[in-house]
């Protein structure tokens, strides 16, 4: 594993401090000060709290929807792939809970960015619908309203990173297999 970066280990510490106090009440002598450094100091790695909120945000939504195309377009069933968007955000909130409080908590202080993110989650979203439908049309889940049955699952993975700090020896592959017992079995047909 190659060693975290400086401007990694400013970003990361940014995104506890955004999850701890809102992206809104950080300001860039509050992190300096986390990290132990001269405000200016920061400038030689990164340009603005904007690029840090951008970082944090954008790549997570590009690794939400790497992950969720190569799940759409697998060979799997449907209630499988449901599974596989569990485990993925199980899998992703595990291991950057902070970066996740952003995306969920701070995403509408992207600037030149936001509908950048927007189309992204878009597009998440309706790939999730898709799956739910190819389900429902293949008699794997109850015949009800996609929009619905992705909302209530979304919400409860999107509310992790509140969740998931509070336990302390988490497995997330037995999370993930117990969450998608709770939220998928009651679609399956």
């Amino acid at each position: 594993m190659k060693p975290e970066t400086r401007k990694e280990e400013i970003i990361k510490t940014a995104a506890k401090l955004f999850k701890e106090k809102g992206y809104s009440a950080v300001t860039m002598r509050d992190l300096a000060t986390a990290m132990g450094i001269k405000a200016a100091s920061l400038y030689n790695h990164i340009t603005s709290k904007q690029e840090i909120l951008k970082v944090i945000i954008i790549s997570l939504a590009e690794e939400f929807t790497q992950e969720m195309n190569l799940i759409k377009t697998s060979n799997h069933k449907a209630i499988d792939k449901l599974q596989m968007i569990v485990s993925l955000h199980v899998q992703i909130t595990v291991k950057n809970t902070y970066g996740m409080a952003c995306l969920n908590n701070d995403w509408m202080h992207l600037e030149e960015q936001l509908d950048y993110y927007l189309e992204l989650r878009k597009k998440y979203e309706q790939d999730f619908i898709d799956i739910i439908k190819s389900g429902i049309k293949s008699n794997e889940i109850i015949d009800s309203n996609p929009e619905i049955i992705m909302f209530s699952i979304l919400s409860t993975l999107r509310s992790l990173y509140l969740w998931i700090p509070k336990k302390e020896d988490i497995n997330s592959n037995s999370l993930a297999q117990s969450l998608s017992k709770v939220l998928i079995s009651g679609i399956n047909t």
